[in-house]
């Protein structure tokens, strides 16, 4: 079973949060690591996102202008060495190590030069390369790897065990306008809207790319078959960990099975109580780890477990949502919502396949 770092990859507003606060419940042998690469990825030298590049001074206020990607996993190597017998659990966004709207990739300049064999912690590397240019700092002037839809080398996504969390489009992306509009901007800094920000395209690549390396696969989660198409997708290479893909309505609709079953395939000892998070300690390491993506969290850091729901929700027409659309957000609001989740439901579907069943 694999004992690499846990990373739980995903899309904004995919119920991940409240999935986290499972394992922020096991103190003594997980060490969460919430959301790290936004700093990267919005405000630092070696940002991807548009949304903050006209905003140097909201860069700056966020205190991440100078996070890299190699900062980032130097400090999560540093916490989880200090975290004696502890193993690193890091949900996070997909998108943040993918630039957007299909640009071609290249590697990170401040981890350029990593090498397999030195370990998460790129301490050990040489002198990083610096960004100096006028505007944007993407594209770099570094190479890209072969087929590698990310930013950050192959060799170094090797070291981590990577599961999966998606969530319908239907749900989601009503869900991240909302925190983008009046009154919640305010809190999350989210002053519009950009379907760029959906997440579910990246999401997939790194899937894809993960099966073509042969670093998860073929053997489903929970099944004894392979996944469809697995012989020509992992090249011949040695099989992966299990792919794990976990739905949130399924998670909503049984979270004690589908916990369970991640455990299992994760190697996580599975202990029902996980699913209460009611005690000082609990509150007090979620309210400090939920602090700098204000606006995004109150749901979860306001809950004291993770309950069946009791009953499923009712499918609803594509009238029905627009309608509801509209209503809350305006008809103008409601067709952009409209299309951005009209844009994702191939994704979302192409991955749905995978999910784990319980």
């Amino acid at each position: 079973m694999s004992q690499k770092p846990i990373f739980v990859a995903t899309h904004p507003r995919a119920c991940s949060t409240a999935f986290e606060r499972v394992f922020m419940t096991r103190h003594s042998t997980l060490q969460c690591v919430h959301e790290p690469f936004g700093d990267a990825y919005y405000f630092g030298p070696e940002r991807l996102a548009e949304r903050y590049e006209s905003d140097p001074q909201a860069r700056k206020e966020s205190g991440y202008s100078e996070s890299t990607y190699r900062t980032i996993f130097d400090r999560i190597a540093k916490e989880n060495s200090e975290a004696s017998g502890t193993r690193a659990f890091i949900k996070d966004m997909a998108q943040y190590w993918i630039p957007p709207n299909t640009k071609p990739s290249t590697v990170a300049p401040s981890l350029s030069n990593y090498r397999r064999g030195v370990g998460t912690d790129t301490n050990q590397l040489s002198p990083t390369q610096t960004i100096d240019k006028d505007g944007p700092p993407y594209p770099y002037s570094t190479r890209g790897e072969p087929n590698n839809p990310t930013v950050i080398p192959a060799d170094l996504l090797a070291t981590y065990h990577f599961t999966f969390l998606i969530r319908h489009p239907r749900n989601s992306i009503p869900s991240y306008y909302r925190c983008t509009i009046p009154p919640l901007d305010k809190l999350t800094g989210f002053y519009n809207f950009r379907p760029d920000e959906a997440g579910y395209e990246e999401l997939r690549r790194l899937f894809d790319y993960l099966r073509s390396e042969g670093q998860i696969g073929p053997k489903l989660a929970g099944q004894s078959e392979e996944a469809n198409g697995s012989a020509n997708a992992t090249n011949g290479k040695a099989a992966g960990v299990e792919i794990c893909v976990i739905d949130a309505d399924d998670l909503l609709d049984n979270p004690s099975g589908m916990i369970e079953a991640f455990c299992k395939t994760t190697g996580i000892k599975w202990e029902p109580e996980m699913l209460v998070w009611n005690t000082d300690k609990d509150q007090e390491i979620a309210k400090e780890a939920f602090e700098k993506w204000k606006g995004f969290h109150e749901d979860a850091l306001d809950s004291t477990e993770l309950r069946a729901r009791t009953h499923k929700k009712a499918p609803k027409s594509d009238e029905q949502l627009f309608a509801e659309w509209t209503e809350k957000y305006g008809k103008e609001g409601a067709e952009v919502i409209r299309d951005t989740v009209a844009a994702n439901v191939e994704h979302y579907e192409y991955l749905k396949q995978f999910a784990i069943k319980v």
